[in-house]
């Protein structure tokens, strides 16, 4: 939960498909009934951590049958094929995580698919304000069809609230889009509930081994691979540079630092610099999974560098997200 790309640390109010820490989602069905946030509440992470992904419920919600609130990751199928799910070698895994909440009681989670197979879990925080460390072993999934490309391989939700029509009893495989164990607490049902979790992982076998611990490069690139944006701080760099002739437009070549999973979707973003001849922000084309162009439009007059660089706030996003 340390690489956190899009919002530095900073609170979200959660809507559907809201990235908050890299790599996961907040999902809501219905808007604005929690905050979500890197570590929310400033609690001690536990040993060995230094960060966590927390929510922060904002009234007392009363889940529908279609309710969906939950904290999820979606994985690529490329690092997952080794399971051989759908196959007769499927290979069982074992998923661990560090929990936190201000309620008590069984919590809710799933193992999805992208074929709607679902593996509906449960696990209980006995004590509250205090971080648990949850394991639970999965079984291999021998049915359905899993991506083993650059798809969504599976995903794994951690519920805040989960409606009757995406919950299912926990413990089997089952055919549907299942997100939560029946009858798991609600924490957008209490206002002010919070819920914080970390150092979650997922590995083949029955018996969960210590957080594989990566160099902080190492993770960062893999979270490129899905999003990743220039830098916002003005510097004596400029984010862009070319040499512009007489209302010329000149693309710039920037490679990605790592391939993206998927040729991205750029968004120009804040307030920019500028120099010599440049008239506009500049525009992002010629995208691929290796990098981009960078178009800059010249004012007519003379031949001059030009630059563009962050002013403050001005950033170029690329997001790939599965």
């Amino acid at each position: 939960m340390r690489v956190d790309q899009r919002n530095a640390g900073a609170s979200v109010t959660s809507i559907s498909g809201t990235y908050i820490v890299d790599r996961w989602m907040a999902f809501d069905s219905v808007g604005s009934k929690f905050t979500a946030q890197q570590n929310a509440g400033s609690v001690t992470p536990p040993v060995g951590f230094t960060n966590y992904l927390g929510a922060t419920s904002t009234s007392a919600y009363s889940i529908t049958a279609t309710d969906q609130f939950n904290f999820q990751q979606r994985i690529e199928g490329f690092n997952v094929s080794d399971l051989a799910w759908g196959t007769a070698n499927a290979k069982t895994i074992t998923v661990s995580f560090w929990v936190y909440s201000s309620l008590t009681g069984t919590f809710g989670g799933t193992i999805l698919g992208a074929s709607t197979r679902s593996y509906p879990f449960d696990y209980t925080i006995s004590s509250s304000n205090t971080w648990t460390y949850i394991t639970k072993t999965i079984p291999g999934d021998t049915s359905g069809t899993w991506v083993t490309n650059n798809g969504v391989g599976l995903r794994i939700y951690f519920s805040l609230g989960t409606g009757s029509t995406y919950s299912a009893a926990s413990g089997s495989w089952l055919t549907g889009s299942y997100q939560s164990a029946t009858g798991a607490t609600s924490v957008v049902g209490t206002n002010g509930a919070t819920f914080y979790i970390t150092g979650v992982q997922l590995e083949v076998g029955t018996v969960a081994t210590p957080y594989e611990r990566q160099i902080y490069n190492e993770q960062l690139a893999q979270c490129q691979r899905y999003y990743l944006q220039t830098a916002t701080t003005t510097n004596s760099v400029p984010t862009f540079y070319s040499y512009v002739v007489n209302g010329v437009t000149i693309g710039v070549t920037s490679m990605f630092p790592v391939a993206m999973r998927i040729a991205p979707t750029a968004t120009v973003s804040g307030t920019w610099a500028t120099a010599g001849t440049a008239a506009t922000a500049p525009s992002i084309g010629g995208l691929t999974t290796l990098g981009y162009l960078a178009y800059i439009v010249g004012n007519s007059g003379t031949a001059i560098s030009t630059y563009f660089q962050p002013n403050g706030s001005g950033y170029v996003s690329f997001a790939a997200e599965l």
